[in-house]
């Protein structure tokens, strides 16, 4: 019985200490040396300034920024309460308030669909990309409101369009962060 229990405590300070501390130790210092800008959470700074993740999506509400999916990740984009509503597609909640949305945005733009992940959040609620069609949507608006063309401001949009990882993987997206500091640097809003 001492034995075993000898065996016993050896076993769990050996693999506390390789799983626990060395193996961590690790990985980490590996994927510091091998990725650093993934491993440190894609911050964009400017100016000194940190601005944002490329990896979270984040709240833009001025009429001259192309804006992302909605968040009910805590008080919205907060990464601390990852997670989405939990409200299924019959919830009356969600109903009112998509329905909510989707009439404010046939405001914005009339005639046209409203993209469905204008009107919804993402799984994690912190989604910093949107589709190309929601891009295209919002197009419309940030050109009016920048006083640009249209066609410049779809250019811009092109210009950080990604398509699908390996040519198959996920789906096509903008990151939206990324497109409206690009917008700032081309086309400064003026208002």
């Amino acid at each position: 019985m001492k034995n075993n229990l000898l065996i016993a405590m050896r076993m769990t300070l050996v693999t506390t200490l390789l799983f626990g501390l060395i193996y961590p130790l690790a990985v980490t210092g590996l994927a510091q040396l091998l990725f650093p800008g993934q491993a440190n959470g894609e911050l964009i700074q400017k100016g000194g300034k940190l601005i944002g993740s490329r990896l979270l999506g984040q709240a833009f509400s001025a009429p001259g920024y192309f804006r992302s999916r909605p968040s009910f990740a805590g008080t919205g984009y907060d990464g601390g309460s990852s997670g989405g509503s939990n409200l299924g597609p019959t919830n009356k909640i969600l109903i009112s308030r998509v329905q909510v949305e989707v009439a404010r945005l046939k405001a914005e733009n009339p005639g046209v669909p409203v993209p469905v992940d204008l009107v919804t959040a993402s799984g994690s609620g912190l989604d910093p990309h949107i589709t190309p069609a929601a891009a295209e949507f919002q197009v419309p608006r940030v050109a009016r409101e920048r006083r640009a063309s249209e066609a410049d401001i779809r250019a811009v949009v092109t210009r950080h369009s990604l398509g699908r990882q390996f040519g198959f993987l996920g789906e096509p997206r903008v990151n939206v962060l990324e497109l409206n500091l690009d917008l700032d640097a081309a086309y400064p809003s003026s208002r």
